[in-house]
């Protein structure tokens, strides 16, 4: 006897082999080519072109990568101008900051000396007469490399000061602590065009470094007639030599030395920041000259207030 429920089943049976191939075993039904069951990959639709047009595509390609080294050449120069102004600004500050406040500090550390000697002679005191002797051995330490040769050499080699001498030119220590801002202009442009980072080989890099050693020795000096006539000279020297355009490999190793170089200039970067001469530059960002002066206002005073310390305790003594 049939039963309604083997036709549900028989149906259900039915759409479902007709689905997965027309009630045909597994093994009968016929299997699709393999490329009708993938998408072509683009290395085969690549192949398949015509060469033009992969030519077309390799030189788009190309002339993108040549874009994003020149920007990122842009970049890195626009970086190294910064840090190379910061630097100038640290040497600079140091070296005014030793010229004018150099005597202020060694005055404040003869005043010290002199009323620890008085409190100890009056006092006679043991640990009073030990601080009186350290302050006064302390105004005579042992000569460094700077002192046994008067200045000429210092922990970077030559000074300035003395390389002028020795190379005939006239010694002019900075005026200032930031170099104007129509110096800082003109620096900034010779840069852009004659920065080292852009030479293609090594002969090209090397008259590069050689001419932007004196453009920084005169942006250091603030020296804004020799910065003018560096940038004649530039426009008149030779022309690039014409290159071949720059393959792939090129650009992508021009780009990884780009990144290298911005990690030493970042380096060299937070080496300036954590000085103690960096750390007082970064306080008054805007105006470092004007934080030298404030600093000499305040030793002037401190200086001050030590010699009327000083020349009460002298009366007292002289009273009692």
């Amino acid at each position: 006897m049939e039963r309604h429920g083997d036709h549900g089943e028989q149906a259900t049976a039915d759409a479902y082999t007709g689905a997965r191939g027309h009630h045909a075993p597994p093994d009968e039904r016929a299997e699709a080519p393999e490329e009708h069951l993938r998408a072509e990959s683009p290395e085969e639709q690549w192949r398949r072109e015509d060469p033009e047009e992969q030519w077309r595509r390799e030189e788009e390609a190309t002339q993108r990568l040549e874009a994003a080294v020149q920007r990122a050449e842009g970049a890195l120069i626009e970086f190294e101008i910064a840090v190379e102004t910061f630097r100038v600004e640290v040497e600079n500050f140091s070296r005014l900051h030793h010229q004018r406040l150099g005597p202020m500090y060694a005055r404040l550390d003869e005043l010290d000396a002199q009323i620890l000697a008085a409190v100890a002679a009056r006092t006679q005191d043991p640990e009073d007469l030990r601080k009186a002797k350290e302050a006064r051995d302390a105004l005579l330490p042992v000569p460094g490399v700077e002192e046994l040769f008067h200045g000429w050499v210092d922990s970077d080699g030559l000074s300035p000061e003395a390389e002028a001498m020795l190379t005939d030119r006239p010694v002019r220590p900075p005026e200032r602590v930031r170099p104007s801002e129509e110096t800082r202009r003109t620096y900034r442009e010779l840069v852009r065009r004659a920065h080292p980072d852009l030479a293609r080989d090594d002969r090209e890099r090397e008259r590069r470094e050689t001419f932007m050693a004196r453009v920084n020795r005169a942006y250091a000096q603030g020296d804004l007639d020799t910065l003018r006539e560096l940038a004649e000279e530039w426009e008149r020297g030779p022309a690039p030599a014409p290159t071949e355009a720059s393959r792939s490999e090129e650009l992508y190793a021009r780009l990884e030395w780009l990144a290298e170089r911005k990690e030493q200039l970042a380096a060299l970067v937070e080496e300036l920041e954590s000085s103690a001469i960096g750390s007082m530059l970064r306080m008054a960002p805007d105006d470092p000259d004007q934080l030298l002066d404030e600093v000499a206002e305040r030793l002037l005073a401190e200086v001050a207030e030590r010699e009327a310390r000083l020349a009460r305790m002298a009366a007292e003594q002289h009273d009692g």
